[in-house]
């Protein structure tokens, strides 16, 4: 395990002087703001109350706790609000119970005094800390679900070593350091620590349910495959890759492959795939041909689709709907609809209510024609809360105003296919001389309405 370590983090370590990249994103744009009396979409009771309950309680947003609520449910609140007090008493703070609740909703049913006592009871007794406590459960709240104390002690201490190991100065162990002994899935841990995965990316590894880093010999060889391949370990895609490895047998993989080199694709074409999109490897031949005639359908010959592909593997399997019809009932014509999927292959992945809500917005709010959708399909993919209302409002302001310069929009690309900084270039930096529109167009690109 030590040599591929070394052998791993070598190979890193040259990667990343071949794909050293900057990214600068100079306009972050707050989430709107979600408010505690908006009205709850499911139509059960239970769901109803426990996403009612968050929302009040802890303060979650409404969305948030909608999606809380799909994962656990109660009808009254006995046995949740005896939780959170339990936590309280133990020096919880609200932001620590927030990011407990997000990650394991479950904690909410469980018995507080049969269930949750006795395990904080026993970490307390061992010497941990108020702070200590309530940062590391924080971070792992999963490992409550360890029944046994030793073992529950054995990854409480291993995730508080890499809690102060990355508040050191070294922010790894050494690794000459021994892997630690115990269950084989915290010395797997270790070893992906050692590779430099972060603990956003790491801890949920160790409490996973999902088996990745369960065992040996299975574990090193999908490790090494991974490592081979490429794949960057402070990345998610790393992770993606090293479960599907991990849990898909040799037989079932080159299975996966005939199907797609049956398709026209070759063996290297596939792994090429996987390195941009792993999980693409869990579709069935079934999903495989789907998506394959839904885009046959949409207009593109053989030699797009195997493009589309090869770009886009996140596409495949994705479709549950008649992509087509979808658009036509909107007023595309087949030529138009052939043309978007040319130039957007993961529109096939689009709720047909998605594809509704943003293609009106743009025809009917903003009066673009529906050939603005066709020439920047792109439009479909952004997101509506964090660009396409924030910009196209700040257009209407201008328009209203008289500073565009003519009574249409500009076209759908110039206002939404450019970058931030763009942008302000073009419809906000433009009126520095105008201190109070500035301030004005600023206020609603960071969430306020256009008036």
């Amino acid at each position: 395990m030590l040599s591929l370590i070394l052998h791993g983090r070598k190979s890193l370590e040259l990667q990343r002087w071949r794909n050293l990249r900057f990214a600068v994103n100079p306009l972050q744009y707050s989430s709107a703001f979600s408010s505690a009396s908006a009205s709850l979409q499911d139509g059960r009771k239970g769901h109803n109350f426990t996403a009612s309950y968050l929302v009040t309680s802890l303060g979650f947003t409404t969305k948030l706790a909608e999606s809380i609520s799909k994962k656990v449910s109660f009808e009254d609140n006995v046995n949740p609000q005896s939780v959170l007090s339990l936590l309280r008493g133990y020096g919880f703070r609200d932001s620590h119970i927030s990011s407990i609740i997000t990650n394991y909703p479950g904690l909410l049913t469980l018995d507080a005094e049969r269930d949750l006592d006795p395990k904080l009871k026993f970490l307390k007794s061992r010497g941990a800390s108020t702070s200590e406590l309530t940062e590391i459960l924080s971070k792992v709240p999963k490992i409550l679900r360890i029944k046994k104390d030793k073992t529950l002690s054995r990854y409480y201490d291993f995730v508080r070593e890499i809690v102060q190991a990355d508040k050191s100065s070294s922010s790894e162990f050494e690794v000459s350091l021994p892997l630690p002994h115990g269950p084989s899935k915290i010395r797997n841990v270790f070893a992906l620590r050692q590779l430099g995965m972060p603990q956003d990316l790491l801890l949920p590894l160790l409490i996973s349910q999902s088996g990745a880093v369960n065992g040996k010999v299975r574990f090193e060889e999908s490790l090494k495959k991974v490592l081979e391949m490429g794949f960057d370990p402070t990345t998610s895609r790393f992770v993606q890759a090293l479960r599907m490895l991990y849990q898909m047998s040799e037989k079932t993989i080159q299975d996966k492959v005939n199907v797609y080199t049956r398709l026209g694709l070759s063996g290297e074409d596939v792994w090429e795939m996987f390195k941009k999109w792993p999980t693409f490897m869990t579709n069935s031949e079934k999903k495989i041909t789907q998506t394959f005639e839904t885009f046959s359908k949409c207009g593109l010959v053989e030699e797009e689709i195997l493009s589309a592909f090869k770009k886009f593997p996140q596409c495949i399997g994705a479709s549950e709907h008649n992509c087509v019809d979808t658009f036509l009932g909107l007023g595309f014509s087949k030529d138009d609809v052939a043309v978007i999927f040319k130039r957007l292959p993961l529109c096939v992945s689009y709720s047909t209510e998605m594809v509704k809500r943003k293609t009106e917005f743009v025809v009917k709010e903003m009066n673009w024609p529906l050939q603005a959708v066709v020439s920047f399909p792109g439009v479909l993919g952004l997101s509506m809360e964090k660009r396409v209302v924030p910009r196209c409002n700040v257009i209407k302001a201008l328009m209203k105003k008289g500073l565009i310069g003519s009574d249409e929009p500009p076209p759908v690309g110039s206002a939404l296919a450019c970058t931030d900084e763009l942008f302000l270039r073009r419809y906000v930096r433009k009126h520095d001389d105008d201190e109070e529109l500035v301030a004005e167009l600023m206020g609603i690109l960071r969430g306020s309405r256009a008036s």
